[in-house]
């Protein structure tokens, strides 16, 4: 919901700082499988009940998500680029929950609705993706991707948002997670709204 709104303000200085890590030779998919592995490291600091250190580690790798992308694009886009981001992504998404499934025996019905709900707004977004594909759809609200992005209610911004006040306040992630797990499915529903209109 706030990503598009967002890219305006954090994509200048994103870029430049991409611009200079190409120019000293890191591509992007090192920067994109570094964001994973930090953010996978992130979910077992979590699990370990190092929260702040987790929080670190997942603001980090969210840091690397954003700059793979602007060193792409001072040298080159590629479909397999765009791959490893979208499993990166998905890979530091599931791991944060389970992270916090480990952390407290109380917190591992939630954290596996939520592992559920990423399972399906990922499932939408990938699928909506494809349609939009065959129709030579394209857009650049959340900046130039590698295939189409289809905004809805939870995005990433939400989503670090959400992994933030969960680190902060560990004792609220259950209260935390449902209400988020909710906002999934609504995301669902709207992209499947969307894919109706757009598609039938």
């Amino acid at each position: 919901m706030l990503d598009s709104r967002l890219r305006p303000i954090i994509d200048p200085p994103l870029d430049a700082l991409g611009a200079r890590l190409a120019r000293i030779g890191l591509t992007a998919n090192q920067v994109t499988l570094a964001g994973g592995a930090v953010g996978i490291a992130a979910g077992v600091a979590i699990g370990y009940q190092h929260y702040l250190i987790g929080l670190a580690l997942l603001l980090f790798s969210r840091l690397f998500d954003g700059l793979d992308g602007a060193i792409a694009r001072a040298t080159r886009q590629t479909d397999f680029g765009g791959y490893l981001d979208i499993v990166s992504d998905f890979a530091f998404y599931i791991a944060v929950p389970i992270g916090f499934g480990f952390a407290a025996s109380a917190n591992l019905p939630f954290a596996l609705i939520l592992v559920g709900s990423f399972t399906l707004t990922g499932i939408s977004f990938l699928a909506y993706a494809v349609m939009a594909a065959k129709q030579g759809r394209e857009t650049e609200a959340h900046g130039k991707k590698s295939f189409f992005y289809n905004s809805g209610l939870a995005e990433g911004t939400e989503t670090i948002t959400a992994f933030v006040l969960m680190c902060l306040m560990p004792q609220y992630f259950t209260i935390i997670a449902a209400i988020y797990s909710a906002m999934c499915v609504v995301t669902v529903f709207q992209r499947t709204l969307a894919a109706k209109a757009d598609f039938s």
